[in-house]
């Protein structure tokens, strides 16, 4: 006669084990990590796109140390020369603000760099004197 193979109830899904859990879950902090990775070191490396239209607009900024910045913000038609180290900021220079400069202005005036080391320069000959 025929032979029926017999009904198994129950057992057609798999279940899921304790170890496929625990491997989901993992992998899931994982890709979390990955994601809050990658936003702070977009943070960390200026990576993020500009807003336009705000009131503060980064010109520029040089590292003169390990966790010292000198930055270059413009505010309505004022340009802000700003000391940044951990926990504080600090005005050095306010400057009316520049307009763009075409190759042949730019050749004439002395650099921003240039500028700004032989304003400190000069501003530091000052004290020494004043001392």
């Amino acid at each position: 006669m025929h032979d029926h193979p017999a009904v198994v109830i129950g057992s057609a899904v798999p279940s899921l084990g304790m170890g496929s859990m625990l491997q989901a879950v993992l992998g899931l902090i994982i890709v979390i990590a990955i994601v809050f990775g990658c936003g702070w070191l977009a943070r960390r490396f200026g990576l993020q796109p500009s807003r336009q239209g705000g009131m503060v607009k980064v010109i520029g900024s040089a590292s003169v140390g390990t966790r010292e910045r000198v930055v270059v913000v413009e505010i309505a038609d004022t340009w802000l020369v700003l000391g940044v180290a951990a926990g504080s900021v600090r005005r050095l220079h306010t400057l009316a603000a520049q307009t763009e400069e075409t190759p042949a202005e730019s050749e004439a005036n002395p650099s921003f760099q240039t500028a700004f080391a032989r304003q400190l320069r000069a501003r530091f000959r000052g004290q020494r004197a004043d001392s």
